[in-house]
């Protein structure tokens, strides 16, 4: 199936009871409308796509439509992370990605495809482009650095997790707030005394949504210790 057949897929599965819900979690956006397909849905199109070729998937990255972006951006993701891929697809993807960041716009799109398309992808790799993905001014790439990070704690590393924690653990951002405060719980869960290091450097000013998520696996009495330096 092309790029217009699984347009046309996802057009069959709309439902207004489902494009309401969504404005739950995301802004009223006319240029990024919503037309009420389940995630779920749409996860289960992407395992039917798995090989569709870089340039069908681009044409679904050019749609405004919410869904059809999301989708895109699972088959990435999940066509990155399948074992029968092979080394020149996942580059493919890699570089589909950081060209066309500008359509993965949404938080959502950022962690349906960045730890096995970005982070999978750098694991044996020089490191620095997420140095430049955390510089952009455009906030969905700062989280995609941040998201990446994940591959690399599945690997018990954790240095570019704090690092990038750390370097972005100031940003006014919400949506890269939230990714700061996840990541580094993540990397505490492996090095806590590091994270705890660092959170007392930062905790006086670190957006409280990001704090509190860095901190909540630590025990009860070191959470108080830190949110007072506040």
């Amino acid at each position: 199936m092309d790029a217009a057949g699984l347009i046309g897929e996802l057009e069959s599965l709309a439902s207004e009871a489902e494009r309401v819900k969504y404005r739950r979690y995301f802004p009223d956006d006319a240029a990024s409308p919503f037309i009420g397909v389940r995630m779920g849905a749409v996860f289960d199109l992407a395992k039917t796509a798995l090989t569709l070729p870089v340039g069908e998937l681009e044409l679904l990255l050019e749609e405004p439509t919410h869904e059809v972006r999301a989708l895109a951006c699972s088959i990435m993701g999940k066509s990155a992370a399948h074992r029968a891929g092979d080394e020149t697809r996942r580059t493919e993807l890699y570089e589909l990605y950081l060209r066309r960041h500008d359509r993965i716009d949404q938080w959502d799109l950022v962690d349906l495809a960045a730890r096995d398309v970005i982070g999978a992808h750098l694991l044996e790799r020089d490191r620095s482009p997420l140095d430049r993905l955390a510089a952009s001014g455009f906030w969905p790439e700062r989280r995609t650095a941040l998201v990446a990070t994940f591959a690399f704690l599945k690997r018990g590393q954790t240095d570019d997790a704090f690092s990038l924690g750390e370097r972005l653990a100031l940003d006014e951002a919400p949506f890269v707030q939230k990714a700061v405060g996840w990541v580094l719980r993540a990397a505490g869960d492996l090095d806590e005394a590091r994270l705890v290091a660092l959170v007392e450097r930062h905790a006086a000013r670190m957006p409280r949504v990001a704090l509190r998520a860095a901190i909540e696996h630590l025990p009860k009495a070191e959470r108080t210790r830190v949110l007072a330096i506040r």
